[in-house]
């Protein structure tokens, strides 16, 4: 066995999600598996075993497969800064920032090392699934292609085409990508995935019929529709209406232009006593409990952008009226007095005010922090792990009263009145002790715990069961079998 690439008729037409459900499905056949993603354009990332990083949805199906996140899963992560340009990590390490047009030009470089990405999995797992990014039908995009048919040419690995249904047209969408794709790229389309599908079979398989003998492609099965990898919360943990409304959290978070691992609060979605509001640009911002402010990409233009949405004197206002708040990563630099990027490591260079809320400040400086931590939260001793990824370094007396003890180093702070609190580390919530510790911390009374990571076992479980029926999976391994 070896490579299988799956790729979409559009962004978002749910290639992550398939890739996701057949590492676990071949996982749980016995098979070593591992993700594969050539680019990817996020800013959602995960610290990887071997101190890279990569995108978090490739991470996730690392851990659908069974094995530990690798830098070469996701040889280039593109992680936009401007509309225009983007930090760009190769093999899991920063290589440099790039205009879209430079990064045109580079893509020659970048196919070396997504080759040899690719070739060390090859070389280390029984199949590799591999993701295409966005759509094989870009023709603005088709020089240089690394992400999508460019890859699956150079590897000579067949590739099934997903389609969304749900979007309407997903009879026009699959005829009209694999019309735009070469010849040889139409001979590699093996067959189409339909997602998304919401109703009675028997209406929908005239269709399917008909887009059979029109391509000459099997439709090796119809997914159901699915909310993604998230359930609601009664369905994660069990709870009654009636427990669920006994006290509830009321937390809200800018969404800021350039927000970072907004993964971070995934358990917080899930947990039944919080109620977690998104707030975007000209939406008025709501009351709440807890404000929380997230990572960025790009601290010192995404605070600036705070102020003129009228962020800073709400937090002011939210404080006065004993509300707290919590800064992540990127937010945690803005709630000190200064952020200071000399060097325009996250975008233009420039210094700007903090909000003023913890006394220290923050210098961006080379050499990202890359690691994968636990520790324990200092005040209640609760279980934490989580993950670091920023450039920059705080410094200030606001440090010597820490949130985390993380072993090998302190984070965070937490101002003497306990209404402010910051901390670099991402997936804080994750844990279900830290999870209970901090929300009581936050303001609930006696907060549930909730196992996220548990859950998020389940979830694959549950993709897993739901491919296994509705995908004609030996046809699938057949096709991996006969591209030895």
């Amino acid at each position: 066995m070896t490579t299988l690439m799956i790729q979409g008729t559009t962004s978002d037409a749910g290639k992550s999600t398939v890739v996701a459900g057949l590492c676990r499905v071949l996982q749980r056949r016995g098979l070593s598996v591992a993700p594969f993603k050539p680019q990817n354009m996020a800013l959602n990332s995960a610290v990887t075993v071997d101190g890279g990083e990569i995108g978090r949805s490739t991470a996730l199906q690392a851990q659908a497969a069974g094995v530990e996140p690798h830098s070469d899963m996701n040889p280039v992560l593109l992680k936009p800064e401007t509309d225009r340009g983007a930090q760009v990590i190769l093999r899991g390490k920063v290589y440099g920032h790039m205009d879209a047009i430079d990064y045109h030009a580079f893509k020659r470089t970048a196919q070396d090392s997504v080759m040899a990405a690719w070739e060390a999995l090859e070389s280390r797992f029984d199949v590799v699934i591999a993701e295409g990014a966005g759509s094989p039908a870009e023709v603005n995009l088709r020089e240089g292609d690394i992400a999508n048919m460019g890859f699956a040419e150079a590897a000579d690995c067949p590739v099934l085409l997903v389609g969304d249904i749900d979007r309407g047209g997903v009879f026009a969408q699959l005829v009209g990508t694999l019309a735009l794709l070469s010849e040889s790229e139409q001979a590699r389309t093996r067959g189409f995935i339909i997602n998304r599908f919401r109703g009675d079979i028997g209406l929908l398989n005239p269709g399917l019929e008909w887009l059979t003998t029109r391509t000459g492609k099997p439709v090796l099965g119809t997914l159901p529709y699915l909310q993604g990898l998230l359930l609601d919360a009664e369905d994660s943990i069990g709870l009654t209406h009636a427990e669920k409304v006994s006290q509830t959290l009321k937390v809200v978070v800018p969404a800021l232009p350039r927000i970072s691992n907004h993964t971070d609060f995934d358990p917080l979605r899930l947990h039944p006593q919080v109620a977690l509001t998104f707030v975007g640009p000209d939406q008025p911002i709501p009351p709440a409990d807890v404000i929380i402010l997230p990572g960025s990409k790009s601290t010192v233009s995404d605070l600036a952008w705070l102020k003129r949405q009228g962020w800073d004197k709400a937090i002011q206002r939210h404080l006065r009226y004993d509300g707290k708040v919590l800064g992540i990563c990127g937010g945690f630099q803005m709630l000190g007095e200064w952020v200071n990027d000399p060097d325009g490591l996250e975008g233009k260079p420039g210094k700007i005010a903090g909000l003023g809320l913890l006394p220290l400040t923050t210098r961006m400086v080379a050499g990202k922090q890359l690691r994968n931590v636990s520790g324990v939260t200092v005040a209640e001793g609760a279980t934490v792990t989580g993950y670091e990824i920023h450039n920059g370094v705080s410094h200030g007396p606001a440090l010597t009263s820490p949130l985390f003890d993380l072993g090998s180093h302190l984070d965070g702070a937490v101002s003497d009145d306990g209404q402010v609190m910051g901390t670099y580390l991402h997936g804080l919530f994750d844990h279900p002790d830290a999870c209970q510790a901090l929300l009581m911390r936050l303001g609930l009374e006696a907060a549930y715990s909730v196992d996220y990571r548990a859950h998020r076992e389940r979830e694959l479980n549950r993709l897993a069961e739901t491919l296994e029926t509705h995908l004609d999976i030996e046809a699938i391994i057949a096709l991996l079998r006969a591209d030895v």
